[in-house]
C-alpha cells in the first residue's frame, strides 16, 4: 500500500511545498512521480498531465478575467470608499474585522454564489489596514477558507446544494438511497468541527499582533514596525457617477454569472461595462490585463497543472489500486473502519485538490464497504462528505487555499504554503477528521 502512486506522489508534493519549492513545480514533480511509480516514462507522464490540463481551462480563464475585473474595480476608487467605511466602523477591533471577513466569505457560497471571485476585490485594499492594526494574516486566511468550505458542507443552498446533491446521487448510484435532508443532517456535525477550528484559530492561535514580512525575512511578532500612520487618515473619496457605473458592472457580472452559470461570461460582462461606461479608459486596457494576470495568473496555472495531476492519478489506476488495497484493511470496528476510510479520503482529496470532484471516487469505495459493515445511510453520507472536504483545506492545489493567497499576497508579504495551507490544514482537517469519525459512529 505504501508503494501506491497516490501516497508517494502526495508525500512528494507536500514535502516539496513545505520546503518552499514553488507549488507549480511541486505539483508537476508529484505528477511525474505518480507516473514513474505506475510504470510510465517521464515523457508519457508529461503527456498525460498536459492532456488533463484542459479539464480546468474554463476555471483558469475565469480566474484570469476575475483578476482583470478586480483591477478595474480598484481603479474606479470604489474599494477606497469601502475601506474608509470599514475603518470608521471597525477601527482597531481586529476580531470584529476578521469575523466580518469570515461572514462575507460564507455569503459567497450560498447567498451570492461567486466563490472566490470577491477575494481579489475585497482583500488587497485592506492589506495596509491589516498591517496597521497588526492583524495576523494567517487569521484572515483561516477566516476566508472557513467561508469557502463550511457553508457548502452544512447548508443545502448554492454550492452546498450542489455538493450535497452529488453525495446523494453518488450514494444512490452505488446502491444506497438517502434523502437530501438526511445528507444535510449528517454533515452538520463535521461542519461543527470547522466552527471549532475557526474559533481556535481566531481566538487563540493567531490572536497575537503580527505584521507579515514576506519571503525576505521570517514573519515576526510586531512591536514598533514602521507602519504608515496615514492608514487611519485616508483621503476621503466622494461618491460619483463612475462608482454607480462600477456597481452596475458588478451587478451585470453577478447577474449573468447566475443566469448563464458561467463565471467567464459574468466576468467578461463586467469588464465590458467598465470599458463601455468609461470608468476604465481603453488606453488602460494593456495595464489592467497585465495587473490582472499578475494577481490571478498564478492560481490559474496551478489549477491547470492540478487538473493534469488528478488526471494522471486516475489514468494510471493508482486511485482504484489504493481503493482495492484499503478494502483488505477494513475488518474491524466501526471506529477503525471510519478512521482508515477518512485517511484514504484525505490522501485522495489532497492529490485531486477538489472536494466536489473527489466525491464520486470516494463514494464508489465507501458505499459498498459501509453496506457490508452495517453503517447507516446517514453515517455513510457523513463519511463521504467529510472525506471529500478533508484535504481541500490545506491542499496546495485547492482553490480554498489558492483564493485566500491571491488576495493576501497582493503585496508579496504572504506565503501560500506556510501562511495559508499549513494553518488551514491544522485548524480544519484535524477537527473535520475527529468530528467526521464521531458522526460515523453515532449516526
Amino acid at each position: 500500500m505504501f508503494t501506491n502512486a497516490v501516497i508517494i506522489s502526495v508525500i512528494v508534493m507536500v514535502v516539496l511545498s513545505l520546503v518552499r519549492i514553488n507549488v507549480i513545480f511541486a505539483i508537476l514533480i508529484a505528477a511525474i512521480t505518480a507516473g514513474l511509480v505506475s510504470g510510465m516514462s517521464v515523457s508519457e507522464s508529461v503527456d498525460v498531465v498536459v492532456s488533463g490540463m484542459g479539464n480546468q481551462a474554463n476555471t483558469a480563464l475565469s480566474y484570469i478575467l476575475l483578476g482583470i475585473f478586480a483591477v478595474m474595480i480598484g481603479l474606479s476608487g470604489i474599494t477606497s470608499i469601502l475601506v474608509n467605511k470599514m475603518l470608521k466602523v471597525i477601527g482597531h477591533r481586529k476580531l470584529v474585522l476578521v469575523f466580518t471577513i469570515a461572514g462575507l466569505a460564507c455569503l459567497s457560497q450560498n447567498v451570492i454564489p461567486v466563490h472566490i471571485a470577491f477575494i481579489p476585490i475585497l482583500i488587497p485594499p485592506l492589506l495596509s489596514l491589516f498591517d496597521r492594526i497588526k492583524l495576523d494574516r494567517r487569521a484572515v486566511a483561516t477566516a476566508l477558507t472557513f467561508g469557502l468550505k463550511a457553508p457548502y458542507i452544512m447548508i443545502p443552498a448554492g454550492f452546498g446544494l450542489i455538493f450535497q446533491g452529488i453525495i446523494q446521487d453518488e450514494m444512490a448510484a452505488n446502491g444506497m438511497d438517502i434523502a437530501l435532508n438526511h445528507v444535510t443532517l449528517a454533515m452538520l456535525l463535521p461542519g461543527a468541527g470547522m466552527i471549532v477550528g475557526l474559533l481556535i484559530a481566531l481566538l487563540i492561535t493567531y490572536r497575537k499582533d503580527r505584521v507579515s514580512q514576506g519571503d525576505k525575512g521570517d514573519p515576526k511578532i510586531a512591536d514598533d514596525e514602521n507602519i504608515p500612520e496615514d492608514v487611519f487618515h485616508r483621503k476621503e473619496v466622494t461618491w460619483s457617477i463612475q462608482h454607480w457605473m462600477t456597481v452596475l458592472a458588478i451587478l451585470a457580472a453577478l447577474g449573468l454569472q447566475l443566469y448563464t452559470d458561467s463565471l467567464v461570461i459574468g466576468a467578461l460582462a463586467g469588464i465590458i461595462v467598465m470599458f463601455a461606461t468609461r470608468v476604465v479608459k481603453f488606453f488602460q486596457g494593456e495595464q489592467v490585463v497585465q495587473d490582472g494576470i499578475g494577481m490571478m495568473g498564478m492560481i490559474a496555472f496551478v489549477m491547470l497543472i492540478a487538473s493534469g495531476y488528478a488526471t494522471i492519478l486516475k489514468e494510471t489506476g493508482a486511485v482504484q489500486s489504493l481503493v482495492d488495497q484499503t478494502e483488505g484493511l477494513l475488518d474491524g470496528s466501526h471506529l477503525l473502519i471510519a478512521t482508515v476510510m477518512l485517511l484514504v479520503g484525505l490522501l485522495i482529496t489532497m492529490g485531486i485538490g477538489s472536494s466536489f470532484g473527489t466525491v464520486p471516487v470516494i463514494a464508489a469505495l465507501y458505499v459498498p464497504i459501509c453496506i457490508a459493515a452495517g453503517f447507516s445511510p446517514m453515517a455513510t453520507a457523513a463519511l463521504i462528505g467529510t472525506a471529500g472536504a478533508l484535504g481541500d483545506a490545506g491542499s496546495p492545489a485547492s482553490d480554498s487555499t489558492l483564493g485566500p493567497t491571491s488576495g493576501l499576497n497582493a503585496d508579496g508579504k504572504h506565503h501560500h504554503i506556510w501562511e495559508t495551507c499549513v494553518p488551514t490544514f491544522l485548524h480544519y482537517n484535524i477537527p473535520l477528521f475527529i468530528f467526521g469519525i464521531i458522526a460515523a459512529v453515532i449516526f
